[in-house]
């Protein structure tokens, strides 16, 4: 065989396992993205099982929020219901929002604040809120990384060939960023 005709051989061979090495970098960060997900659902799924409970106890002392804690229902419901990214986003807001409200309103009434069942709830749901911050963080990372190489030469070519999408970053109100405003009537 002539000399050029190992040249292409080799241009072949590198192309070959240059496009391996890109398909299983690709396969690698989709399934951290599925994994960064799955994260982020236990954590507002146990987020969620902690709503109800956390109204009920505000109930009791503050019977009159009754359409705050309607509100704060709904959220979860929609939250439970979501099924994409971003329609996850806007009900997480939704949760955030009533849960920055209704600690507002655990704020007006100090048996409610001594009480070990709320405060322990509390606390419950603070640790929570972290860890879905750091579960929403880690998923972003990892969709910025997919996103990257999907959108980088030449990558771009093997993702498009093996249908891999650019996934939705999970942007979600930080409960700390604004603070609550509640109307008492």
């Amino acid at each position: 065989m002539p000399a050029w005709g190992w040249v292409v051989v080799a241009v072949v061979v590198i192309a070959l396992v240059a496009a391996v090495l890109i398909y299983n970098r690709l396969v690698a960060l989709r399934n951290r993205v599925d994994n960064g997900w799955s994260q982020i659902d236990v954590q507002l799924r146990r987020r969620y099982d902690l709503i109800p409970n956390l109204v009920r106890t505000v109930q009791g002392y503050a019977a009159h929020e009754r359409g705050l804690f309607e509100s704060v229902t709904e959220a979860r419901a929609r939250a439970i219901d979501a099924s994409a990214v971003a329609d996850q986003a806007d009900a997480e807001n939704q949760i955030t929002q009533g849960l920055r409200k209704l600690m507002a309103v655990a704020e007006a009434y100090p048996d409610l604040k001594a009480n070990e069942g709320f405060l322990a709830l509390q606390e419950e749901l603070t640790g929570t809120e972290s860890k879905i911050a750091y579960a929403r963080q880690f998923y972003n990372d990892q969709v910025m990384r997919l996103n990257t190489l999907i959108g980088s030469f030449p990558s771009s070519v093997i993702a498009g060939t093996f249908g891999f999408r650019e996934r939705e970053f999970f942007d979600i109100e930080d409960p700390a960023r604004a603070p609550a405003t509640v109307e008492f009537s």
